[in-house]
């Protein structure tokens, strides 16, 4: 039987999840092909488990192809009814310690500490316990709700010793890494509430091992976009280039949609522009019936990855004013970045945690919110600001934003494994 010469497992929630973090894997997955990766595998859930979790999906019939090279496994659960959700972590593991067990040398990213690094250092260390010897080298990246969410529950919860796990099971790996500086700080400072609670000694080893690596971004897909596909992308929405406001993102509250949803109500544009609402999540049905008799309030919630960049590029302004909560802060904003790519109107967001990482200063910034402010903001975005200020902005952040290509990304987070290792 012949084997690869050298494979990537990702473990990942990955498409069709609407996820910037999915996209993550998706580009690494085909950067590692033109990286010396002849095998690539996206190892995560069925869809039906998808579906159970309530997770805002992409149309399944319109998700882009990977490339020949890359196998996206979704193991089926292991065991009986009785046992819910370890049936499914049961399946990963098993599957990953069956790859492990050809000889064939690997890396194994996780994304998400909970549960996929879990997955990993399980499947690690029973197939070493195994005695297959697996020459492999792991990489845990925290990707933002580990943190905000996960983290920070069992801080607020009392709950040290989910905590102290979750963190034994980051630091168990060759290479930590975070998904913008925000997150390395949260990690750290959560490392420190832990240790002064329990007396572990986490922070110390997070401030000298935790590396930033940003959300790699496949620019092609969002430069020399062909202005005619543009029209008629819009025109079968019934949309103009410039006549409306574009929220693309998760539709839920720490993204600030009801603030835009009631800003909207107050802006002067509103006779001029549309507000077109792309996507889905916990908020929709709530949010829909609140803009229920405004009939220039759209929503789009089977938007895909190709059309996605063209609402982009023909929006007169894209507006996420996302806020922190307690269950959710943005850590970096993808979206953000693949909007500066893409090119079109302004974009007017927050400094809440690492948007401004990912925006630098070409955006226009809010204070998380405030509803006035937000309308104002849009107001002169629309109303006010010169075909030149435009042109300018639009230069800028495309400019900023390649610096999230995905084979720079890549490049940089695989050099820093240890020569030799997988």
């Amino acid at each position: 039987m012949k084997h690869p010469s050298r494979r990537l497992v990702i473990a990942v929630r990955a498409d069709p999840v609407i996820c910037g973090h999915s996209g993550e894997a998706r580009n690494l997955a085909e950067v590692a092909l033109t990286r010396g990766f002849d095998d690539v595998r996206l190892l995560t859930w069925p869809i039906d488990a998808l579906e159970a979790a309530g997770l805002p999906l992409k149309p399944l019939d319109r998700l882009l192809p990977y490339s020949p090279g890359i196998t996206v496994e979704r193991p089926e659960p292991v065991g009986d009814y009785r046992v819910p959700d370890g049936r499914h972590l049961a399946g990963l593991t098993g599957r990953l310690v069956e790859l492990l067990a050809e000889p064939v040398p690997t890396v194994c990213l996780s994304m998400y500490l909970v549960p996929h690094t879990a997955v990993v250092v399980d499947a690690v260390t029973a197939a070493r316990a195994a005695g297959f010897d697996p020459d492999v080298y792991t990489i845990a990246k925290a990707v933002g709700s580990d943190v905000t969410n996960v983290i920070k529950s069992c801080l607020r919860d009392g709950s040290f010793g989910a905590a102290i796990a979750l963190f034994t099971t980051f630091l168990a790996n060759d290479e930590v890494t975070a998904v913008s500086e925000y997150t390395r700080d949260e990690i750290i400072a959560s490392a420190e509430e832990v240790d002064a609670k329990c007396g572990t000694r986490f922070a110390e080893q997070c401030r000298s091992r935790v590396t930033v690596s940003y959300p790699p971004i496949d620019t092609s897909a969002y430069l020399d976009i062909d202005e005619t596909t543009v029209d008629e992308a819009l025109a079968a929405r019934g949309l103009t280039r410039d006549g409306y406001v574009l929220f693309l993102s998760r539709v839920a509250r720490a993204k600030g949609i009801y603030d835009l949803v009631t800003a909207y109500g107050q802006m002067r544009c509103r006779d001029d522009v549309k507000l077109v609402v792309a996507g889905t999540g916990p908020a929709l049905e709530h949010v829909q019936a609140m803009a229920s008799e405004d009939d220039q309030v759209i929503f789009l919630d089977d938007v895909d990855d190709t059309e996605k960049a063209l609402l982009m590029r023909g929006c007169a302004a894209y507006v996420l004013p996302t806020k922190p909560e307690p269950e959710f802060v943005e850590t970096f904003g993808i979206a953000l970045t693949e909007k500066m790519l893409a090119g079109g109107g302004p974009i007017i967001t927050t400094l809440t945690g690492g948007t401004g990482e990912a925006v630098g200063d070409t955006a226009v910034i809010v204070e998380p919110g405030d509803v006035l402010a937000l309308a104002a903001a849009v107001d002169a975005a629309v109303l006010e600001m010169s075909a030149e200020e435009r042109r300018d902005r639009e230069a800028k952040a495309r400019a900023y934003a390649l610096a999230f290509d995905r084979g720079r990304v890549f490049d940089d987070l695989f050099s820093r494994m240890t020569p030799g290792s997988a």
